[in-house]
């Protein structure tokens, strides 16, 4: 069995949060789904800062970022991540409601690798994360730096 690998899931509302999780368990796809409610706190995981000081110095193999968050939004999660020589090779998938033209040609012009708007029903959520949890983890070959997940590592 391939070892796992680190998706950071980055998303404010507790409803959505609830449906991805469930989505991903629905679908059997075990990989470790680590949840950031908003901007600052994916900064913080990212960086290793506040309650992530501990954790390893991996990066995710894939961040699935929403855009409109509380503290920090996506956009400025997006940003630094791009600016930044020991993040911006980590995938990022915005992964919004957002249907505005503005926000996907900003999206991109930040250097986001997929702009992905949100089903609406439970079964078509499951399957356009399955397609992203394969392509992201399967698939591709994530940057150095990704390292997988290794049983008891969070």
């Amino acid at each position: 069995m391939p070892a796992l690998k680190r998706i950071l899931l980055v998303e404010d509302s507790e409803n959505d949060v609830t449906l991805i999780l469930a989505a991903f368990a629905e679908a059997h796809l075990a990989d470790k789904v680590i949840v950031a409610n908003d901007g600052q706190e994916a900064l913080d995981y990212l960086y290793r800062q506040g309650p992530h000081a501990g954790r390893s110095a991996e990066n995710p193999s894939v961040v699935l970022l929403d855009l409109k968050l509380p503290r920090v939004d996506g956009l400025q999660v997006l940003s630094r991540m791009k600016s930044d020589p020991d993040l911006k090779l980590v995938p990022v998938v915005m992964f919004t409601s957002s249907r505005e033209e503005v926000d996907l040609v900003r999206s991109y012009g930040l250097g986001a690798n997929a702009y992905v708007i949100k089903p609406v029903s439970f079964q078509e959520l499951e399957s356009a994360l399955e397609g992203l949890r394969v392509f992201w983890t399967e698939v591709n070959e994530p940057p150095p730096g990704s390292a997988p997940v290794l049983e008891g590592d969070e």
